[in-house]
């Protein structure tokens, strides 16, 4: 069970507004931001160095606490700045492998900044990028994918959680396919960390992307980057420094064994401390309880949206996450966004360029994104309800 009173007493700023932004950055808890802030403070008071030195262990146990929350070891885990980073160690290291004609597999929802990322190797390298088609529900379908397999596909990348759109991607049905092909498999989890559990094992995936700043309820500047230890010798990050790999001889140097080979020497440590407690706090909570909450109340809202006149929700797939998209025919997304911030409501709007694929199979406008986590309420949820309906 979730102690909701006791949840949301550690988020104050609930008592002032509903926010329903969780898809973007969700509100830190308040036992997390205190500690962040007294890292600070030692930081002023003895000096950046000395701080971390003192504080080495609590450092540290952020890849333990990464690795619980993955089912993943701790030497498979680096800590970096966002998801974007994390993702794009990944991807342009492995992508220095690639040849002229080789394939990259991705999804329709596929998010944009990844997309741009894998047209800029395709500029550079002569790569292909063969998007696989999404089945009735819109998932990504797995028939076609399996059809697409053949000895030129170096690389099936896929968001498993888009930006918009309430999709979750068969993620670990794709993890099976690649395995039994031996194909890397780089999974962003950027939308899926923090809102249900996550299972690398179970997925399948070589590499996984996530930030901290969304639903798991971390700080800005955080994220992490998961690398199967067996496949990391397959490639070397596109970026090194002495931190990454040591400088052995005049004309050598060495990896280092482990998944810090992705990581640079200096971080925002009070962040990187925010982001482990932030990940403590969930797995305390339980995110098998935390799936359950985000799926009643974003259930509950796209029923309720789907009564109201005017509005389509836009949502795919059998199993939709918390993140509910959706239009209204006479009032434009940005002016129900402004409107319900006047009322203490927050939510966000989606630009269709951050999924063109899909946006433009389906001649999507801007889009009203609302995202419940599990500390809000049903009478938050029916709040956004009743705006959207009295909206003129």
């Amino acid at each position: 069970m979730i102690d909701l009173d006791h949840i949301r007493a550690e988020t104050p700023a609930t008592e002032r507004r509903a926010y329903l932004h969780n898809a973007g950055a969700a509100l830190t808890p308040a036992p997390i931001v205190a500690a962040m802030k007294d890292y600070l403070d030692l930081e002023a008071e003895i000096g950046g160095y000395a701080a971390a030195a003192r504080e080495a262990a609590r450092l540290d146990g952020v890849y333990h606490s990464v690795a619980r929350l993955l089912n993943a070891a701790a030497d498979e885990i680096a800590l970096v700045e966002n998801a974007t980073v994390a993702w794009q160690m990944a991807f342009y290291g492995l992508a220095e492998t690639f040849k002229p004609g080789d394939r990259i597999l991705t999804a329709e929802a596929e998010y944009g900044a990844n997309y741009v990322a894998f047209l800029q190797i395709a500029k550079r390298k002569g790569v292909v990028i063969d998007v696989v088609p999404s089945d009735a529900s819109g998932a990504l379908d797995i028939t076609a994918l399996e059809q697409m397999i053949d000895g030129r596909v170096k690389l099936i990348a896929v968001t498993w959680v888009p930006t918009n759109g309430g999709l979750a991607n068969p993620a670990a049905a794709i993890g099976r396919i690649a395995k039994a092909h031996n194909i890397p498999y780089l999974l962003d989890a950027c939308q899926a960390v923090g809102q249900m559990p996550v299972d690398v094992a179970a997925l399948g995936c070589d590499m996984l992307s996530a930030t901290g700043r969304k639903f798991l309820r971390g700080s800005r500047g955080s994220g992490f980057l998961y690398v199967r230890r067996e496949f990391m010798a397959r490639f070397e990050p596109p970026m090194l420094d002495h931190f990454a790999a040591d400088w052995v001889a005049h004309d050598r140097y060495e990896l280092r064994p482990d998944a810090r080979r992705f990581e640079n020497w200096e971080n925002n440590y009070a962040a990187r401390l925010g982001l482990g407690l932030a990940i403590d706090y969930a797995l305390e909570i339980g995110l098998g309880n935390i799936e359950k909450r985000c799926r009643l109340l974003s259930t509950r809202l796209r029923d309720g949206l789907r009564a109201i006149p005017h509005v389509t929700v836009r949502d795919l797939g059998p199993n939709p996450s918390a993140i509910v998209s959706f239009t209204h025919d006479k009032i434009a997304a940005t002016d129900i966004v402004k409107a319900a911030a006047e009322k203490n409501v927050i939510i966000g709007a989606s630009d269709p360029a951050s999924t063109r694929i899909d946006a433009e199979r389906r001649q999507l406008p801007m889009l009203v994104r609302a995202s419940p986590h599990y500390y809000n309420t049903e009478a938050e949820v029916d709040r956004l309800m009743e705006l959207v309906a009295s909206a003129r």
